[in-house]
């Protein structure tokens, strides 16, 4: 129990250090690409229009509660780190998909060179836009279904206290899910029974999307969390399912 609840951290670093790999490196720059644009253009337009909102919204206020525009953008930065990261990366994922399950392929190729003899191709990745697409939506009706009972949680005395830590426990499962989805759909092996394997080492699963969850809070860093997952989940399914099938 305790190697499951680690072995999805380690999973992380170890696609961490695939990345620059021969043969791979190639299939971060789209992923890269996609999040560092999306997450500059997420932090300028909230930044634009929070200044426009708190210069039309403080002058409204008496002289002597002026001071609370010290307190809004604090509570402005938490909101974004807590709702903007998770909005990106819901977009990155949308727009990268294909190209993930690209970059999945190519990590499995160095990690079994012996038994992945086919090179990723770009052409296969633009045929597969659509059915890709199809699985990402399929995967955020799952979150949502399951989200707004949780969400409802918070309001609830007593309860509510435990609501967040849930909340991290589900949004962890959800990030194993959905990097886990791109090694595994390259195998046929669809969302429901990736659901089934996923359960039988949910400890692995929990460590390696929480691990994820917290590189997207790291600057800089958070550009690279997708390709990190990717590959990261990539050795997972090599190591936790395919070497032990």
């Amino acid at each position: 129990m305790i190697r499951q609840s680690t072995s999805g951290a380690m999973y992380v670093l170890k696609g961490m250090k695939l990345l620059l790999k021969p043969g791979i490196r190639l299939y971060v720059i789209l992923p890269l690409l996609t999040n560092f644009i999306l997450f500059t253009l997420f932090i300028w337009l909230g930044i634009d229009y929070f200044d426009a909102l708190m210069k039309n919204f403080i002058p409204e206020l008496p002289q002597w509660l002026q001071w609370l525009q010290w307190l809004f953008w604090p509570l402005f930065i938490i909101s974004f780190l807590l709702i903007g990261f998770y909005t990106c990366l819901l977009l990155a994922n949308l727009i990268a998909a294909p190209f993930n399950g690209m970059l999945a392929e190519a990590v499995e190729k160095y990690l079994t060179p012996a038994v992945s003899d086919s090179t990723p191709s770009w052409l296969d990745a633009i045929k597969e836009i659509i059915p890709t697409l199809a699985a990402e939506i399929r995967k955020t009706v799952y979150f949502c279904l399951r989200a707004l009972p949780l969400l409802i949680l918070f309001i609830i005395p007593g309860i509510n206290i435990i609501a967040p830590l849930l909340w991290i426990l589900f949004s962890a499962w959800l990030i194993a899910l959905e990097y886990a989805d791109y090694p595994m759909s390259n195998h046929g092996i669809l969302f429901n029974e990736l659901r089934i394997k996923l359960k039988e080492k949910r400890l692995v699963a929990i460590s390696f999307g929480s691990t994820v969850m917290f590189l997207t809070i790291i600057p800089i860093i958070n550009f690279l969390a997708m390709p990190i997952a990717v590959a990261g989940a990539t050795v997972m399914y090599v190591e936790e399912w395919k070497n032990n099938n």
